[in-house]
């Protein structure tokens, strides 16, 4: 299950797995483009691991990977409690 986290202006969402019995929870970063459909990537955390990057630049990814990290802390206490919206009992 993929649970919402955050969307920015441009349309790009980011969303996140349950935490896996291994401790990791997956990023999702997805951004719609015109001209290929959409640009996504996958970071693995605690890792900070990307994997299947399809698009973006290495400036993009850098800026997502500051994004996440400032951020990951909610993301695994969310990716216990079923998402955002079940964490603030929505």
């Amino acid at each position: 299950m993929m649970y919402p986290f955050m969307t920015f202006p441009d349309e790009t969402t980011i969303t996140h797995s349950e935490m896996k019995p291994d401790g990791t929870v997956m990023v999702y970063v997805e951004t719609p483009d015109e001209k290929d459909g959409f640009h996504n990537a996958w970071c693995i955390l605690p890792e900070y691991r990307w994997e299947k990057i399809s698009g973006y630049s290495e400036e993009e990814i850098s800026t997502y990977q500051e994004i996440i990290e400032s951020v990951a802390h909610l993301i695994i206490e969310f990716s216990q409690e079923g998402g955002f919206a079940n964490a603030a009992n929505f």
